[in-house]
């Protein structure tokens, strides 16, 4: 049985680390509020982005841009892995990096070779350590994204789409369904799929009972719809990043404030056994000084 001196260091320990936890959640509970009011602020354009981009469509018909045009052979895939920068947020990471193996390996075995856009540190570590060189990395700014960021990865996901040197993208990253719980989402962002928000946009427009009026394209539909395109790609890798800064704040928080309560219940335990320690060592002296003092009657 550890003695006094060894409980009470224990204690002492463990009483540390909880105020850590406890700081870093409440900083994290902090976090999260600016975090989601981005994503509210922003949800509004990306929907209407993918809403006018699917009205113009509807009007368009067919259309030979590059970016709705699928390949007929699927050779190159492009995945952009969004994950944190830091640690200590209980499954974000590794959930995130577990479905993109899941992917590349449904992908490898189909025949096509996969590249890696990593955003965020552990995602660029776990590659690199893994020999996997990722073609585009962003440390730094997981808590933080910014426009060029996913401006610059949909400019090198639609020019290697358009030369043909890459064949399908996707982006893998945790989405802030609430304050408390995350989702893992794979979307697929290219070629972009016009008949997927055609029919969102028409369920929509059933659910609400829109009117829709005539539209006067200059200079034409056409044109209109080659600038949506490359805008609507952004926008949705901005969105992404966006959702998983908030996601990545909440899986933080959660997993402090598991550890916290873990803590907590640490001490609780080691203060009875401190007790019981405590207790035992002072009936012994006590039962020393009885028997001392029996044996000096005798």
């Amino acid at each position: 049985m550890p003695n006094l001196h060894d409980i009470e260091r224990r204690i002492n320990s463990v009483s540390s680390t909880k105020q850590i936890t406890r700081t870093m959640q409440m900083v994290a509970a902090a976090k999260i509020r600016r975090a989601n009011e981005r994503v509210v602020a922003a949800t509004p354009y990306s929907e209407s982005m993918a809403e006018m981009l699917a009205n113009v469509a509807k009007r368009v018909g067919g259309s030979e841009n590059a970016l709705l045009r699928t390949h007929d052979e699927v050779r190159n895939v492009l995945i952009v892995v969004v994950a944190s920068d830091r640690g200590l947020a209980g499954g974000f990471n590794s959930n995130v990096l577990r479905q993109v193996d899941r992917l590349m390996k449904q992908k490898q075995q189909a025949g096509a070779e996969v590249s890696i856009v990593a955003c965020g540190k552990k995602p660029i570590g776990y590659y690199t350590y893994r020999k996997i060189e990722p073609v585009l990395r962003f440390a730094g700014l997981s808590a933080d994204p910014t426009v060029d960021e996913a401006a610059a990865i949909a400019a090198f996901a639609i020019d290697g789409y358009a030369k043909g040197s890459v064949d399908e993208v996707f982006v893998v990253y945790n989405h802030a369904k609430n304050a408390a719980e995350q989702q893992l989402r794979t979307e697929q962002v290219l070629p972009v799929d016009t008949a997927a928000l055609l029919a969102e946009s028409d369920q929509e427009e059933q659910a609400g009972d829109k009117l829709e009026g005539d539209v006067i394209f200059e200079p034409s539909a056409d044109a209109v719809l080659d600038q949506l395109l490359p805008a609507y790609v952004r926008t949705t890798l901005y969105h992404a990043l966006i959702d998983s800064a908030a996601a990545e704040q909440g899986a933080r928080r959660n997993a402090m404030m598991s550890a916290t309560d873990n803590a907590t219940e640490m001490v609780e335990t080691l203060t009875r056994l401190y007790n019981r320690v405590r207790q035992g060592a002072i009936t012994t002296e006590i039962s020393e000084i009885v028997g001392g003092a029996a044996a000096l009657e005798d």
